[in-house]
């Protein structure tokens, strides 16, 4: 058998490959970093995951649309949090557009001078050590300097365009 030397064409559209997506539950992270005037960003993403143990290495994926990209790209840290199921309206904060994200929350300085939240289930501060794009997407592939966790914290999870918190099976 051969193999075909590009994809077919979908059969499906943009929405109904977002709905088949959406079945997929995810944890939720909030990325932060600073620009070279100091200033803070952060958004929060569900495109997180795990790529090497030896060295230690994650990835998360942003939109080549969004207005954080220049600073993403060109920065050399940033933070990943994980956040715990008691974050969701930190989780919608960092979700909304054109207000202060960081405005009286309480956070401390990581590598590169990035912004570290409080209260997360695990923290990844990380060298923006590679970008590839793919799509309409960049993935950032960050190494891990450092990392801390909450012990016995719960995931916050996306599903389905709601957010759900764990619920022990057995």
């Amino acid at each position: 058998m051969s193999r075909s030397p590009r994809a077919l064409t979908p059969t499906f559209s943009a929405l109904e490959f977002r709905q088949a997506l959406s079945t997929f539950a995810t944890g939720v992270t909030i990325v932060t970093a600073r620009d070279a005037s100091g200033a803070f960003v952060g958004l929060t993403a569900n495109s997180f995951n795990s790529v090497s143990l030896d060295p230690p290495l994650v990835l998360w994926s942003l939109s080549r649309r969004a207005g954080s990209m220049p600073i993403f790209t060109r920065g050399s840290h940033y933070a990943i949090h994980i956040l715990a199921a008691d974050q969701v309206a930190l989780a919608q904060r960092f979700a909304t557009k054109d207000i202060d994200r960081f405005a009286g929350l309480p956070w401390q300085e990581g590598a590169g001078g990035v912004p570290l939240l409080e209260g997360a289930a695990a923290r990844f501060e990380c060298f923006n050590r590679s970008r590839y794009e793919e799509g309409d997407h960049v993935i950032f592939v960050g190494e891990v300097e450092r990392c801390e966790h909450r012990e016995g914290a719960q995931p916050l999870l996306f599903h389905g365009g709601r957010y759900y918190t764990e619920l022990p099976l057995a």
